[in-house]
């Protein structure tokens, strides 16, 4: 345990958020997400856990991860299949969060979603059981 980071994060997701320089990303996906098969495939190739909802994992995680300013949508959430443009119960429950970041997510369509989390720097499983809790997050830089 240390002073000032939250609890809820545990060395091995703190060893990654470290080694994340600006512009990696980091997806934070939902209990039913292909997390292993998709984390094969990324820079860390093993899936971090963090046993809580999709909204207390998001809180703890910026509570450390600069978002990336430079670049359009640092963060990006997955549509819903059928209706791209329904805003999943979990996402709306996020907004507040990233707006206090100053941030309004951007959102893929799931087989890309998909493919964008394959190129991500590692894959951060919560246990969020709702649908669509599925979160990109692009690192950004402190200062400057």
């Amino acid at each position: 345990m240390l002073k000032g980071i939250d609890p809820l994060i545990g060395p091995e997701v703190l060893a990654v958020l470290a080694q994340m320089g600006h512009g990696d990303e980091i997806a934070m996906v939902d209990a039913n997400f292909p997390a292993a098969s998709v984390a094969a495939r990324t820079v860390c190739r093993n899936v971090l856990h963090m046993d809580r909802d999709a909204i207390r994992c998001l809180r703890a995680v910026l509570s450390l991860l600069p978002l990336d300013r430079y670049e359009p949508d640092p963060v990006l959430t997955m549509q819903v299949v059928g209706d791209p443009d329904a805003i999943p119960e979990v996402v709306a429950e996020a907004a507040p969060l990233l707006a206090h970041e100053g941030i309004a997510p951007a959102s893929l369509e799931r087989f890309a979603f998909y493919r964008r989390a394959e190129g991500c720097f590692a894959i951060l499983r919560t246990a969020e059981r709702r649908p669509y809790g599925n979160f990109i997050l692009r690192k950004g830089v402190i200062g400057g």
